[in-house]
């Protein structure tokens, strides 16, 4: 594998460990290890540990999909492996 392979695989993967930890940290730390920490914080009426378990993440989610996509974007068009 040539040198510009190597970048490009790393660059992905490297944006790919990042998407997981906000994933990780979004889902497992807001939902459940910070959730009684947030619950002091009161949005819409409801507290912000519940709201965050149960609709906040899913936005997380989708966000996440779109920067993704954008980000990966990019990334191919800098190592030029892009579709026209």
């Amino acid at each position: 594998m040539d040198t510009s392979a190597e970048a490009y695989w790393k660059t992905v993967l490297t944006l790919i460990a990042q998407v997981l930890a906000v994933w990780f940290l979004v889902s497992y730390g807001c939902g459940i290890l910070f959730a009684s920490a947030l619950n002091n914080i009161m949005l819409g009426g409801y507290p912000l540990g519940f709201w965050f378990s149960q609709q906040g993440s899913m936005y997380a989610f989708v966000a996440l999909i779109f920067i993704y996509a954008w980000r990966m974007g990019k990334i191919d068009e800098k190592f030029d492996v892009h579709e026209d």
